[in-house]
């Protein structure tokens, strides 16, 4: 139950959040004091409730209306705390980091969107090695517990660091006052004249029945809704098709995720050879983060950012080889070493992207388009997971692999459609024929 509710969780909380979300950061920085404490006791209620299903194991055949009451809880309390902390992320990321490096070298902000990003993969690397501590060492009851408490307590430290960061570091009240300067003071002052003017005009423009003004009026309240207004933002961005392209990634099988490891487990191969392979990918990914810099240095964002992802297809294409491959250990095992030694180029890529929108986004958008960024690729997320349900055979995984490559290629694709756009051309053939040259006359 839990497995399955953590995805509809992570959806629900972007897909919902990412309309105006950005517009509380851009006004209130200290709003995130309640965004904490509301994201850390909804993680506590879920916990809280998990605890309630276990106690009340036979709670389904007793009271069913009850153990549905107690699931839908859980997932919408879920989706409020990854809303919340969506909140946080966007406004670290797409936010304090660019300001934080405003006056500094260029490299400064590679270097700190590195390391941003290795935190948070050391995090998802360590976070299910203790919970499997806790879960193997101690019963199921007490883990639940402990998982609660530890998000309530865990708030105030949270707090504590989050309130020195801003205190210390005046550019970022600047920022802060600036944003609220420019936006009006209940931020929808802009949107309602805009919705009374239209209206004002529908009303004098129409020539036929009171419906048809009404309906117009339904047309500008859902055009300049806070989704549509952000979504307009961001697909008037000059980054949109990177963004796009990183977000495609997010619609594939070939990462150990849930689908893939019930395939490896169909497979009959062990929970332990299972978990190597995950802190293998999850340690390729953390070094990403360390050659990213080097390599950004050298090449610059865009052209880092080429070199990543056709790394990442690259490496893929062991995993699709993998399916004609008649020896079922030797398959497996060019299945996880595909799928792990892509990751090297997967989050260099995510850095690329992500520092391709600090650069280019204005200040007043990045909000907004972090908001639809995140909300894109958690649907994209969850239609991979419709694609497992469609195709739930694990003999048809090979199918799933597939589609998903060919997804990775559509958003290289799309990359390369962007360097194009930019730079003209994607390689200096002129440096690729004096090398052609060269090797010709070594040999």
């Amino acid at each position: 139950m839990v497995q399955w509710s953590q995805p509809l969780q992570h959806s629900l909380g972007q897909l919902l959040g990412n309309g105006w979300i950005h517009r509380l950061i851009q006004r209130f920085a200290k709003v995130l004091r309640i965004w904490l404490l509301t994201q850390n006791f909804s993680f506590f209620i879920a916990g809280g409730t998990v605890l309630e299903l276990l106690f009340h194991s036979n709670l389904k055949s007793t009271n069913f209306v009850a153990f549905i009451s107690l699931v839908i809880l859980i997932c919408f309390s879920g989706a409020i705390g990854v809303l919340s902390a969506l909140a946080g992320s966007i406004m670290i990321e797409r936010e304090w980091v660019v300001v934080i490096s405003e006056g500094h070298p260029p490299e400064t902000l590679t270097q700190m969107n590195s390391v941003v990003r290795r935190i948070d993969l050391i995090c998802k690397l360590f976070a299910p090695v203790v919970s499997g501590f806790f879960v193997s060492f101690a019963s199921l009851k007490a883990s639940a517990v402990a998982f609660a408490l530890w998000n309530f307590a865990s708030v105030w430290l949270q707090y504590w660091l989050m309130s020195s960061v801003y205190s210390g570091i005046p550019a970022l009240r600047e920022n802060n006052r600036r944003r609220r300067q420019k936006i009006p003071s209940d931020g929808t002052e802009g949107r309602v004249a805009t919705l009374e003017g239209g209206a004002l005009h529908d009303e004098a423009s129409v020539h036929g029945t009171e419906e048809n003004s009404l309906m117009r009026r339904k047309m500008n309240l859902i055009m300049n809704s806070a989704f549509m207004v952000s979504w307009r933002t961001y697909l008037r961005q000059e980054v949109v098709l990177p963004g796009i392209a990183l977000a495609l990634l997010y619609f594939t099988v070939l990462s150990f995720g849930t689908l893939m490891i019930a395939d490896l487990k169909w497979e009959g191969i062990p929970a332990y050879i299972i978990g190597i392979g995950r802190g293998i990918s999850a340690t390729i990914g953390i070094a990403a983060t360390l050659i990213y810099p080097f390599l950004h240095s050298r090449i610059s964002t865009l052209r880092t950012g080429l070199w990543s992802i056709w790394c990442q297809w690259t490496f893929l294409i062991m995993c699709i080889a993998s399916i004609w491959v008649q020896n079922k250990h030797l398959s497996v095992s060019m299945l996880m070493g595909g799928v792990a030694t892509s990751r090297l180029g997967l989050w260099m890529f995510d850095l690329s992207v992500t520092q391709l929108m600090q650069d280019n986004v204005p200040e007043c958008d990045r909000g907004a388009v972090g908001g639809v960024q995140n909300s894109l690729q958690s649907a994209l997320d969850l239609m991979s997971s419709v694609m497992g349900i469609i195709a739930s055979d694990p003999r048809d995984f090979w199918k799933l692999s597939l589609v998903s490559f060919l997804v990775v290629t559509s958003a290289a694709i799309l990359y390369c459609v962007h360097v194009y756009r930019v730079r003209k051309h994607l390689v200096h053939l002129e440096k690729l024929l004096i090398m052609v040259k060269w090797s010709s006359k070594s040999s």
